[in-house]
């Protein structure tokens, strides 16, 4: 479907862009996409540096998260259906480990409440709150249930 092939285009685009501008580096963060009429999602496979990203490589995975084609889904590919299913707005998942953000981690700016503080009001205005969620090893399907949970609470 040329669909398909538009929205895969993008996602090795758009990793590009987030490697070239040093959002992302190595192997760190995934992109997601779910595909129209429950046909399941569109992910970076597991180990791949977004900075290059092949087209015919992204995984296909079906709704219910079984392998269709392409490279072995990324190992958090259960965080992103956790998301999906919690918003069914959404339509991408962009999952990076920032340098920013993990220089902010350590240097100890997140609260029990918020993973970041309301650095400016234009990131109050357009990002909101941003929750706190526990670490968890990669791939541990307890992370997606944390996620889950967090974003439901979100919605109260």
């Amino acid at each position: 479907m040329a669909l398909d092939a538009a929205l895969r285009d993008e996602m090795c685009r758009v990793g590009r862009s987030l490697f070239e501008r040093g959002y992302v580096h190595a192997t760190a963060g995934n992109i997601s996409v779910r595909l129209n009429e429950g046909r399941g999602f569109l992910i970076t496979p597991t180990d791949a540096c977004l900075g290059f990203l092949q087209a015919d490589a992204l995984a296909h995975v079906s709704a219910s998260g079984e392998q269709v084609s392409g490279a072995r889904a990324s190992k958090t590919l259960a965080l992103h259906r956790a998301i999906y299913a919690a918003d069914t707005n959404a339509r991408c998942v962009i999952h990076t480990h920032s340098t920013h953000l993990v220089a902010l981690t350590l240097a100890g700016a997140w609260s029990a409440a918020d993973a970041l503080p309301p650095i400016t009001p234009y990131f109050v205005m357009k990002v909101g709150h941003v929750p706190l969620i526990p670490y968890r090893r990669p791939g541990d399907p307890a992370l997606a249930e944390d996620l889950t949970h967090a974003i439901t609470a979100a919605r109260r």
